[in-house]
């Protein structure tokens, strides 16, 4: 899977799968399901919504603004509030684009750019290909976790700033391997996530 776009294409058409909206309210939830630590424009929404329209997954249909309230002029009557939006919504072939992208377990959805979105999504994946991708997100990060372990004994001198940076970063990818590895044996005894206890 390449990384921005069809990632985007993912968190759209995964949105959109439990229902239609309208681009504002999509804007807003991708920023969360993307997690990219920053809003995502409507410059990077727009066009990948196009696309995803000529290529048949997606269909809009313009929903009427709602009566809003009298005008201040003082002419009789509701006056429209809004101007009317365009909603967005799966086709049958929009929804089999999404089954085909989160049945893909390969390398790619591995990566950092990737996983938090597929993860989002994995109620609606099966379960051999969530252990799939959660093993192998665990072994890549096994594997940064040994090059950055010897980048730190490596460092000298007057690095000790530098080396105060990799171990931070060691102890959040150790974390995460930790995390990774409960949800695998969660995942092999078919188990379910545990709910956050926090209320």
């Amino acid at each position: 899977m390449a990384k921005r776009g069809e990632t985007l294409e993912l968190a759209v058409l995964g949105l959109l799968h439990e229902n239609p909206m309208h681009g504002y309210e999509l804007r807003k939830q991708l920023t969360v399901v993307l997690g990219w630590g920053r809003v995502l424009s409507y410059g990077s929404l727009y066009p990948a919504l196009k696309k995803m329209l000529r290529a048949g997954w997606l269909r809009e249909y313009v929903v009427p603004p709602e009566p809003g309230a009298p005008s201040s002029t003082g002419s009789a009557g509701p006056v429209t509030s809004r101007r009317p939006r365009i909603t967005y919504e799966l086709t049958p072939e929009g929804y089999a684009r999404f089954a085909a992208l989160t049945a893909d377990s390969g390398p790619s959805s591995w990566e950092d750019d990737v996983f938090g979105v597929r993860f989002a999504f994995f109620g609606r994946t099966d379960r051999e290909t969530r252990l799939r991708i959660l093993e192998g997100r665990r072994t890549r990060l096994e594997e940064r976790l040994e090059r950055v372990k010897k980048q730190i004994d490596h460092l000298t001198g007057n690095d000790t700033y530098t080396a105060e940076l990799q171990r931070h970063g060691l102890e959040s990818v150790e974390r995460e391997v930790l995390w990774l590895s409960g949800l695998i044996d969660r995942e092999r005894d078919d188990r379910p996530p545990a709910p956050d206890p926090t209320p």
